[in-house]
């Protein structure tokens, strides 16, 4: 059965995974089959299925995990798009095999709609699709030439991401159930890509009360152990 019976013709969706380990904001990419590309986890939409669930499905297979913080941000339509992909996905095909007809089908002109989700690092069990034998966790600074219009997806994912740090407090998907304040600045930090001042910080998280102080944490002396935190339910 060829690829086009199964999904919707000249559709796509593509998920910048977010997640922060090592006190840096990481981004799951995969490696096509016996290619030296890098991509987004990506996947198309079934005839029988709505956009929002073909992400949830293309996340869960690709992380085992369902509970996932997920946005829809960006629409990539630019006609450009269409000239790279006929080059690019003619290579990366012909290297994995596929037939000819497949491979017409994948180099038409595709609209994507970008999804970002924040997920807990430690949580993720990496899972490449059958189109990628390896997978990366690689800091979002420090990304290589990525497949087709990627490197850009990932960057508006980004501007989207600091938009949303205060009005949707998504920050905190990045962390575990508890953490400490200087854990929580942290975060804050590497997604904004500057420093803030600790006490103003602070100030500012607290006074919107919805933080619950759970104890101290049990690390050096009681007096220099700093107060775990976690969301009120």
């Amino acid at each position: 059965m060829g690829v086009e019976a199964q999904w919707l013709p000249g559709i796509s969706v593509d998920c910048v995974i977010f997640g922060f380990h090592e006190n840096q904001l990481k981004v799951l990419l995969l490696k096509f089959k016996k290619s030296p590309v890098w991509a987004l986890a990506g996947g198309f939409v079934g005839v029988e299925e709505d956009v929002d669930q073909a992400a949830q499905r293309i996340l869960e297979e690709r992380t085992g995990l369902t509970d996932i913080y997920l946005e829809q941000f960006y629409t990539f339509g630019d006609l450009a798009r269409n000239y790279r992909a006929t080059e690019e996905h003619r290579d990366v095909n012909a290297a994995m095999g596929r037939s000819d007809e497949d491979v017409s089908w994948l180099s038409k002109r595709y609209i994507t709609i970008g999804y970002y989700a924040l997920v807990d690092y430690s949580k993720v069990q990496v899972n490449p699709s059958g189109l990628s034998d390896a997978s990366e966790w690689m800091d979002v600074s420090a990304l290589p030439k990525l497949f087709l219009d990627h490197n850009r997806i990932v960057i508006k994912a980004l501007e989207s991401l600091r938009r949303n740090l205060d009005e949707k407090l998504v920050a905190f998907e990045l962390l575990g159930d508890t953490f400490t304040m200087s854990e929580l600045q942290m975060v804050y930090e590497t997604i904004l890509g500057k420093r803030l001042v600790r006490t103003n910080f602070q100030r500012k998280i607290l006074s919107l009360e919805i933080l619950e102080r759970i104890e101290k944490k049990y690390t050096g002396g009681a007096h220099k152990a700093p107060y775990l935190y976690r969301l009120k339910k």
